[in-house]
């Protein structure tokens, strides 16, 4: 207890004495004042030379490549600039690097060694950007996670929902299942089941279906809408109804083509089994 009531009192009258016995006057001497001054503008003129490179090397990347290639590159060329300017200051305040590198190289090999997960997630990554499945901005599915690609990094990549939940996947895992690009083309198709029943005439359930394609302006006529009678079953025969669209229309087109399919059916009368009895929508 009576250590510990001193050290307040030990470690303040030690700040004094530092503060007292160092030497103020060296540290106001023109030579001082001049290498604190060479180490500031070596970091600064560093720091902006490296953020000019970066800015021009990004400018020309996106013109000639992908997004996730423009990222990799600057983020590799901002840890080595970064590297660099540490070690320009170093040896400007006049600091043996020899030490600090076998230091760190020991440090690495240990941190290497034991990051194994790492090293195959850089990989992975390397793989991943040479094959190209997906680039930032589109949607996809890996398991049950479903969402926008919003970056690739050397270790993982980052996705965003679209309930906007924050997901990070291993570029390892990535690499090593099934993945779904689901806006890797510019078109896709719609399909819609529809289970009818067999008291409905089927010609004119496909004539219906193709007039609400024809009328829907987000429809492609080209591919042409697919109206294909595909199995009986105990409640009724299943059709199967798909549209072309534009990726970027695939919620509006959701909605009111799904929308439309339950008006038109009620206007027309056509029935919808539902076990063993056949309803009319709405």
């Amino acid at each position: 207890s009576t250590s510990s009531a001193r050290s307040p009192e030990f470690s303040e009258s030690h700040a004094v004495n530092l503060v007292q016995n160092f030497d103020w006057q060296n540290l106001l001497n023109p030579d001082t004042l001049w290498a604190i001054f060479r180490v500031v503008l070596y970091a600064v003129a560093g720091i902006v030379a490296l953020r000019v490179v970066i800015l021009i090397v990004r400018r020309v990347l996106r013109r000639r490549t992908t997004a996730q290639v423009t990222m990799l590159v600057t983020k590799g060329i901002n840890y080595a600039g970064i590297a660099v300017i540490a070690t320009l200051v170093l040896v400007e305040l006049g600091v043996n690097l020899a030490p600090i590198l076998g230091a760190a190289g020991i440090v690495g090999l240990a941190v290497g060694i034991a990051s194994q997960a790492s090293l195959s997630n850089i990989i992975s990554g390397l793989f991943l950007v040479s094959e190209k499945p997906f680039e930032i901005g589109d949607i996809i599915k890996t398991g049950e996670t479903v969402g926008i690609v919003e970056s690739i990094d050397l270790l993982s990549v980052k996705i965003r929902t679209f309930d906007n939940v924050f997901i990070r996947v291993p570029n390892e895992r990535l690499a090593n299942t099934q993945l779904t690009n689901i806006t890797r083309y510019p078109i896709r198709r719609m399909d819609f089941t529809i289970t009818l029943s067999y008291a409905e005439e089927m010609s004119r359930v496909e004539r219906l279906l193709k007039d609400i394609a024809v009328g829907e302006p987000l429809c492609l006529d080209e591919p042409e809408p697919i109206v294909l009678f595909r199995d009986y079953t105990e409640t009724g025969a299943t059709v199967l109804f798909g549209i072309w669209f534009q990726k970027s229309d695939y919620i509006a087109v959701k909605n009111r083509v799904f929308t439309e399919i339950i008006a038109r059916f009620r206007a027309e009368g056509i029935r919808i089994p539902l076990g063993n009895r056949a309803l009319y929508p709405g």
